[in-house]
């Protein structure tokens, strides 16, 4: 027999309670017989009646388990991957403290929020590298969300499609998998939607046709800012001070070629909410079954018990003063 619970502060109390209420009614009780003549004795079926009651009650509290059952677990769940684009322009600062640093911290909040799903981590500019397979992890997930910037990636433009066909080839890379079992497969591009790539059309393509649910993420605003590098601001090869401004006709246009949704962050608007709540719609795959070994918690017998033998006590009339 196993317990569900170990004795605690609560049943001690209660067991010093019923020691203490007892312990004075015996006290009077064997004053009485004394001063009456009577026998000491008659105070013994009573107490051995309530003591076992009390001490069943103890034990249903405490939940004992017995008895060895088989209970069928499923795990159930999505795979994610999410593609975050680290181009220079991601240092712009027109959503604070800048694109890059608002996008981190909502990773943070899309990663506790499918918790129980599998979730990868893509990064890109021209072109794209993992930063982190999929992974139940989630402490190995945050550590690498912090490490993010723009360096870690070429500073050369950016390539949705690079981004695209690699989460594409991740998530088909395991074994061959169901049309149910793709249907639970999501890719996440978050950029601020500025596209030099060709390839793009064709990755999204393949992203639809392998019923692959694909959704954009636009992080910027219309008017743009200057973007922040070592020696001042960004310049183009005429001298111009760049500004990078959220372009997003282009992400809202993949999202809707793979019968996606676009969401947006800006200085006024934060979609990720919406973005969580559509993702949570989508069913997720049956990942594996198996059966464990349980034990039931059969509390209701020891408190059956006690009930009967309160409700014995409360018929059975034996006097223990005889006068």
């Amino acid at each position: 027999m196993t317990w569900v619970h170990s004795l605690g502060t609560t049943e001690i109390i209660f067991i010093l309670i019923f020691l203490i209420l007892y312990l004075a009614y015996g006290f009077r009780y064997f004053k009485v017989a004394k001063a009456l003549n009577q026998s000491r004795l008659n105070i013994i079926p009573k107490f051995i009646l309530r003591s076992i009651a009390f001490i069943l009650i103890i034990m249903s509290l405490l939940g004992p388990s017995f008895g060895a059952d088989k209970k069928e677990v499923k795990s159930v769940g999505k795979d994610i991957m999410i593609a975050i684009d680290l181009s220079q322009s991601m240092n712009a600062y027109d959503i604070a403290p800048t694109r890059l640093e608002k996008v981190k911290y909502e990773l943070k909040n899309i990663v506790e929020s499918f918790n129980s799903d599998r979730i990868g981590l893509l990064i890109f500019s021209s072109e794209a590298f993992v930063q982190c397979p999929l992974t139940y992890d989630q402490n190995a997930l945050n550590l690498f969300i912090e490490t993010l910037n723009t360096g870690l990636v070429p500073s050369t433009g950016t390539d949705f499609g690079a981004a695209l066909s690699m989460a594409y080839d991740k998530l088909t890379s395991e074994e061959e998998t169901t049309s149910e079992q793709q249907k639970s497969k999501i890719v996440i591009l978050i950029s601020d939607g500025e596209d030099f790539g060709e390839n793009t059309d064709q990755a999204v393509e393949d992203i639809k046709e392998g019923g692959i649910r694909l959704f954009t993420l636009g992080v910027g605003t219309e008017k743009g800012s200057r973007i922040n590098v070592r020696n001042g601001y960004k310049r183009n090869n005429q001298g111009e001070v760049v500004v990078s401004k959220l372009n997003s006709e282009s992400l809202q246009d993949i999202a809707y070629q793979a019968d996606g949704e676009y969401f947006e962050i800006n200085n006024l608007i934060n979609e990720v909410g919406k973005l969580i709540a559509t993702i949570n719609t989508i069913e997720g795959e049956l990942k594996d079954t198996r059966f464990i070994d349980t034990s039931a918690n059969k509390y209701a017998y020891f408190l059956g018990a006690a009930l009967l033998l309160f409700f014995i006590d409360v018929l059975w009339g034996k006097k223990v003063i005889k006068l």
